[in-house]
């Protein structure tokens, strides 16, 4: 991988394929991401949203092609991708700091933690400022809501200073009312620090509202190679669309641009009686790419040049 590339980009995926036995799930997935942006992953259930994100994570092996991050492949799960998932990866009888510091502490030797203790409860209790918690740092999970239980979460993920932060639908178990509020959190969080985050949902109307870029995945189009059953596809990357941030209200949502985007993406992403061919994507964001396999676009010019050399 070229030294430019490494620094231009923090997560680099290229010609991206997974496969379960005979059951293709992911096939040419390519995408690039710079650091500090928030994309959003979308698409209709079953086109491989949770897959790609485990395959990011090193929770699993790419069947072909290549994940970098920081210019260095992919890996084990290590600190530097935190995860949130839908479901709080909180331990019910540890309090809410004991929680936050939990990862800190496995990290080094038991005899070592008691000692760093203070310092670990500090630099905690800063992050459970920023989460709005400090005052319920001694409560138990079970005495928090939905959406402070997630807060929680996300400060345990955060105090490991993840290069990217996974979101696995993080939001999908909220009633509506604290699930809007999550997602204005989360925007005001990352609008201050600027993290990368990487954000699955199956919600079309979340996703636009979140993002600084959308990713749409879906299985629903054609190529060259035609139909029928005998034909085995992938979930392609089919859109990849720049989000402008506008001033943060819930009110976005209502705004003609915003539900004529979403019409569009729920048009060519999840609309199976909708087949886009591979030549129509919507791809025209600055870092967007694709390497098509021979014979899947009209010509040669679909395969885009090689970003780095497969044998180093």
């Amino acid at each position: 991988m070229t030294d430019t590339l490494a620094s231009k980009y923090q997560l680099v995926i290229q010609d991206v394929h997974k496969s379960y036995g005979e059951k293709k799930v992911l096939e040419d997935i390519d995408l690039t991401v710079r650091s500090g942006e928030f994309c959003t992953v979308v698409g209709p259930s079953g086109c491989g949203k949770s897959t790609l994100l485990r395959l990011i994570l090193g929770q699993e092996d790419v069947s072909s092609g290549f994940i970098y991050i920081d210019g260095k492949p992919v890996g084990l799960p290590s600190t530097d991708r935190g995860i949130v998932y839908q479901r709080y990866s909180l331990f019910p009888h540890l309090s809410v700091l004991d929680n936050v510091i939990l990862g800190q502490t496995l990290r080094i030797a038991p005899w070592s933690a008691r000692s760093k203790r203070k310092a670990f409860v500090d630099e905690a209790m800063v992050y459970l400022e920023r989460m709005r918690l400090a005052e319920h740092s001694h409560k138990l999970p079970s005495e928090l809501s939905g959406g402070m239980q997630q807060r929680v979460a996300i400060a345990q993920a955060l105090i490991a200073k993840p290069k990217i932060l996974m979101m696995d639908e993080p939001f999908g178990a909220l009633d509506p009312e604290t699930r809007e509020e999550m997602q204005i959190f989360i925007l005001e969080l990352w609008d201050a620090s600027r993290f990368t985050v990487f954000f699955v949902t199956h919600d079309l109307e979340e996703a636009l509202f979140l993002g600084s870029r959308i990713f749409v995945l879906s299985q629903f189009y054609t190529d060259q190679r035609g139909n029928g059953q005998q034909i085995r596809r992938g979930a392609k990357i089919v859109a990849d669309h720049h989000l402008p941030k506008t001033p943060l209200s819930a009110e976005t949502k209502r705004a003609p641009h915003f539900l004529d985007l979403m019409e569009s993406i729920r048009r060519d992403g999840f609309n199976p009686a909708h087949l886009q061919h591979v030549d129509d994507f919507n791809l025209r964001h600055p870092d967007s790419f694709r390497t098509l396999s021979p014979g899947e676009g009209d010509s040669q010019s679909d395969r885009m040049p090689q970003l780095w050399d497969k044998s180093q």
